[in-house]
């Protein structure tokens, strides 16, 4: 319950900032920050001894509140799965809010930070039968969007997703996003 407070804060103290924004260009973009986006991911999927590399495919909508500061959500589904030692492990599905921190600059390059929630589902399946998991934790990454036009970018991001005692889920993603 406290994760949903905390995303709902963050949801109001970015729609707040939103509104009281100007319609200039926040973030290489001509009319006030808004961009939605898709990405494909190689996910890593580590817990206990399975180590297995899975791919999804996801989309973000977001608002630049300021030119340092935006707010978005992410929801994504699994793509690709692996198969070790006869169990087949996949990522079905994930979503979570977020806060990007950018280093707004004058060169065609913004390198950021993001910080939110996620929850995941996971799942293992083998002749045996099949256990899916699904858990929210804390995500965090570092990453780049480059401006290939004035409302078009693409960007690389690495992101921990999830991770406890006895798993964690990382990601490698690139992407493109389109801003409004």
């Amino acid at each position: 319950m406290k994760h949903v407070r905390s995303i709902a804060v963050i949801f109001a103290t970015g729609m707040a900032a939103a509104g009281a924004a100007s319609a200039q260009d926040m973030y290489k973009s001509g009319v006030g920050g808004l961009y939605t986006g898709l990405n494909y991911t190689f996910m890593n999927l580590e817990s206990g001894n399975a180590d297995a590399d899975v791919g999804t495919l996801s989309a973000k909508v977001g608002v630049m509140a300021t030119p340092y500061l935006g707010i978005e959500a992410r929801g994504g589904f699994g793509v690709d799965d692996e198969r070790i030692g006869g169990v087949d492990y996949s990522l079905d599905n994930f979503f979570g809010g977020y806060a990007t921190f950018n280093l707004a600059n004058e060169s065609p390059i913004t390198p950021y930070a993001v910080l939110g929630f996620t929850r995941v589902e996971i799942e293992a399946s083998s002749f045996l039968g099949t256990a899916t998991e699904d858990e929210t934790d804390v995500s965090y990454g570092i990453g780049m969007n480059m401006e290939f036009a004035p409302n078009l970018s693409g960007n690389l991001e690495y992101m921990r997703y999830y991770e406890d005692s006895d798993a964690e889920i990382d990601g490698l993603g690139v992407g493109i996003q389109f801003n409004f």
